[in-house]
Parts: structure tokens; sequence; C-alpha cells
């Protein structure tokens, strides 16, 4: 039986989601282990997504949506965002696993003959992969909570829930507890909430042999008593383990939402557990914020997924934190980079107080995105230029400033003279792409008296990476002499990580992608001093409309 080195036993919360995709599992236990840590208790996140990728790396982000780095490089799910924006909880490669991988790892071993010849089935094979995965990243904690990714019913999650039903009987039951996220409609036309696809849902999850033990609701209006003992007797789950996880206006809302129900007390008592009553003045100071900001800026994100806004997520979330820690609402104004292309297509800028150039890869957008940045460079406009953002920086300064007459990257032309943006040394273009980039956390050192070394405070700092292309030395004299300002490098000097330009009000864009390490409780500093000079800038120039 798993146990902490104290002697205690790790209790583990699954959780799980019907009726349909979309409704907020990965926020539900986020909210969850906030809602622990805030009662004094120590925890970690676990992401099961039931798709046959290894990892998220090489997926569509149309199809889904952003790839979430993390310091030891793993490529994983967003909602792994999530849990750190969350919690204090740093999230590992071990704390995302795909279908693809338990597959691959049980492969592996019937190859090595590991199983000395028998039959290998998803049960019991399958199945124990991924109950060891789940015991793996119990070490040190008190609880671990288990995201079941997709919807219960489908049947590439059916393997996965197999292994959490027999959870339960691997340890003692009362170290289990089974949290299940469904939809409580509510229709205009009848004025009613509608309970029918909870107890469908619930129904489902018992025929595949699981009873939840705590029901979240995701519904638009408060649920009354009447319909949680409704919805009590029809899913056998006790009335004061129905709870109404409202719609709110901020994600980080739910925490407060779902204690305000008393979610927490009744997790512990479940989970024959003790803590103390949760903390939440974090949260309450950063809800108020957030409703009630002293000022407002608008912010332009130029990108190529911009009808798709969970392509960007982490970014928006960082710069709402750096909202938070200039007190003000941070506005986005979402601007398709091929539009910047078009004649007069620049005239879509004018409003912003800020552009942000976010990562991606591929040409489409790329003239678009560095006439963006050509438009925050002579402007005056803050710029922050992020992965890409910071090729762009450096092709459009080139072109522009250092007389590199058509410079450009190696990933967007064969035919440039002046290719400022290369290859890293040990990149091959042709081989595997999955897990194969410059992937994970790595220290910078930081130029003084540079907007970068203002903003962190530091000389070192380290920051997770994602990325084959890397600034090209070769030119890296001539720009310095034509005033590009290299304010950060990697420890060997080799590689540059930020650069600046000379008299502007703030110009930086990094190699790096800081948006992973930006938290609402911890606003990450470049997001924070960005949106501190682009208020600036709207104080200055007059509010944007």
């Amino acid at each position: 039986m798993k146990k902490r080195t104290n002697g205690k036993k790790v209790k583990y919360i699954f959780v799980t989601g019907g009726v349909l995709s979309s409704l907020g599992k990965g926020i539900a236990a986020s909210s969850i282990g906030s809602l622990l840590e805030c009662s004094g208790l120590k925890i970690t996140i676990l992401k099961l997504d039931p798709y046959i990728n290894i990892d998220p790396g090489t997926m569509n982000p149309f199809q889904h949506g952003e790839v979430y780095v993390t310091d030891d490089g793993a490529e994983t799910d967003l909602d792994l965002g999530h849990y750190e924006r969350f919690t204090q909880a740093k999230m590992r490669r071990a704390n995302s696993i795909t279908a693809g991988r338990i597959y691959h790892n049980v492969i592996q071993k019937e190859r090595k003959g590991e199983y000395l010849g028998a039959t290998v089935q998803v049960i019991p094979h399958i199945t124990d992969e991924i109950k060891k995965h789940i015991r793996s990243v119990g070490s040190g904690v008190d609880v671990v909570i288990c995201e079941i990714g997709g919807t219960v019913g489908d049947i590439e999650s059916l393997p996965f829930l197999e292994a959490i039903r027999q959870f339960r009987f691997d340890v003692k039951p009362k170290d289990v507890l089974y949290v299940h996220l469904t939809l409580v409609p509510y229709m205009k036309t009848s004025d009613e909430l509608k309970t029918k696809p909870t107890q469908h849902s619930v129904q489902k999850l018992r025929e595949i042999g699981i009873q939840a033990d705590i029901l979240l609701c995701r519904t638009e209006r408060k649920l009354s008593k009447a319909i949680k003992e409704k919805i009590a007797l029809f899913c056998s789950v006790e009335a004061n383990s129905v709870f109404t996880a409202m719609d709110v206006s901020s994600i980080y809302e739910v925490p407060l939402s779902l204690e305000k129900e008393g979610l927490c007390e009744i997790i512990l008592e479940k989970l024959g557990m003790k803590g103390k009553e949760p903390n939440l003045e974090r949260w309450q100071k950063i809800n108020q914020i957030l409703k009630k900001p002293a000022s407002e800026v608008k912010i332009g994100i130029v990108g190529k997924y911009v009808d798709l806004k969970e392509s960007y997520k982490s970014i928006t979330e960082a710069l709402i934190h750096g909202g938070i820690g200039n007190n003000a609402r941070v506005v986005f104004d979402w601007v398709e980079a091929e539009d910047l292309e078009k004649e007069g297509g620049l005239a879509l800028l004018k409003k912003c107080d800020g552009i942000l150039v976010p990562g991606g890869f591929g040409d489409r957008g790329i003239e678009g995105k560095i006439n963006a940045v050509q438009f925050a460079r002579e402007n005056k406009v803050p710029y922050f230029g992020i992965c890409l953002g910071m090729h762009c920086a450096a092709i459009e300064f080139a072109r522009h400033v250092a007389n590199l007459k058509n410079a450009n990257s190696a990933e967007f032309s064969t035919t440039s003279p002046y290719l400022i943006i290369d290859l890293l040394p040990d990149q091959n273009a042709e081989g595997d792409k999955g897990g194969t980039m410059r992937l994970g956390e790595y220290p910078c050192q930081l130029r003084k008296n540079s907007n970068a070394y203002k903003a962190y405070g530091k000389r070192e700092i380290e920051e997770r990476h994602r990325h084959r292309y890397e600034f090209n030395n070769m030119y890296r004299i001539q720009m310095e002499e034509a005033g590009l300002v290299i304010s950060g490098l990697s420890p060997n000097g080799n590689l540059v990580e930020i650069i600046e330009v000379k008299d502007h009000p703030w110009f930086l864009a990094g190699q790096f992608h800081p948006e992973f390490k930006s938290s609402p409780m911890s606003p990450h500093p470049l997001f924070r001093d960005f949106i501190s000079s682009s208020l600036k800038y709207r104080n200055d120039n007059g509010a944007s409309s």
C-alpha cells in the first residue's frame, strides 16, 4: 500500500466528466487542489488523456489548443498550466500521461519478455500500467488528484475508467474519492433546470462500476435544495455531496464559489482527513482586482490561431496576471497576422496600448507579424515578443535598422542572403518532431540596466523553452552596432535569449516562454512590466477607444 515517508497514506481523488466535453474538469481539479492546499495539505495533480499520441507536442493547435511545457521539458496538455496557476504543485513529465504512452510502455515490456510469454491484454496489463503510473506521482504528498480526460462513455476512456474503478479495491475504500463533473442545463423556454443529463451521466458511470461520491453540477443557475435532493435521490449520493458549479466571469472565482458551497469540508470528511479551514484571502484579493480594477489597458495579440483562443491560453492568462499586478483590467484585441499583410492593415494596431507577438510555427502570417513589430518599434508602442515573436523582432530590426535587406529565418526561407534566425546546432530538420526541440527550463544571464534586469531584479534567471531555431551569432556584432541590445544570454554566451531596442520605452523579446511561469498570485515580472509600460503609453497618449 502506498504510504508517505511520514507513514500517512496517500489519498486519491479521481475527477471525471460526463454529458459533454469542455465542462471544466481541469479547472475543477485545480480548484480542489487549491482548496486542499489552503487547508494546509500538500497535493499533486495528474492528467490522464485517452488519445493515442505519445504527447500533445505534434498535435494541431486548432484541435488540441496550447501545448504546455514543464520545467523538465515535457510537452503536455494545457490543463497542467491550470494546475500550476492554481496551486503550488510543480508539474513534471510524470504528471501527464496519454493512452499512447501507456500502450507504448506495455508493448516495450512485452518485447523485452517481461510478461514471460503471457497473453498481454487490456485487463490486467494496460490497467496495471495506468495504476502504476498513478501511484508513481504520490511520493511526499497528502493527496493525488487525478483528472481523467475525455467524457464518460467514450470508448477510448474505458481503460482509464476501469483502472480507477479497480483502484478503490487496491487501497482502502476510504482512501479514494470519485468526483464527477456533469451538466445541469437551464431551459429558457420553460424556465427550468434539467437534471436528466446528470442522471444519465451518473448512470453511465455506474454501468462502468464507479459510484460517484461527489457531484459538481455545472450550471448557469444556482441549484435549489429541492433540485439537489432530486439529483441525490436519482444518482445515489448524499444531498450534501451535490454542489453547484456555477458559471462565473473568471476561472479564478471557481475556488471561492466551490468553497462557498462547502466543498473542501465534505472532501476532507469523506477521505477521513483533518485540515484547517481554507484561507482564501489571496483568492479574494485577486477577484477584487478582477471585478473592480483601477484602470484598463488594451493589448493587441498578433497571431495566426486567433479564432481559437485556447491556442494561446497561457499567454492570455499571463496577461491577466500582469493586469492583476498593476490593478488593471487587460482587454484583448485579437489581430489576425495575415490581415496586417494587407494594404491599410496596420490600422488595426492603432487602438492598442501594447503589442504582443506570441510563439508559433510555420510561415503563415509571418510578414504580418514582422509588420506589427515595425509598427511597435517606430511608433514607440510597448512590444513583447515571445519565441517566434522574438524571431520576428530580430528579422524586422535586421531589415529596417541594420541594413540587412531581405533578412529572414531559415524556418521560412532558403534563399535569404541573411539568415538572422537559424537552426540550433544540434537540431535536425528531418528527424522525429515529437519531443526533439530545446525543451524545458534553462538558465539565462541578464545584462544590468536592461528592461529585463529591471523586471526580474536579479542577474540569473531560469525560463522554459520550446524551439528549434535560434538567433544566428554571425550577425550579433552587426546587429548590436545598429542599436540592438542583447540583454539575455545563455551562461556560456552562445545563445541569445533576450533582445531589446535602444531609445524605446519598452521593447523586449525573449526566446523562451515566460507565460508558463506566471500565476495570478505571482504575476510573471515580464508580463507585469509589459502591462505597466502599456498603461503608461495609454496614459501618455490618451485612452484608446
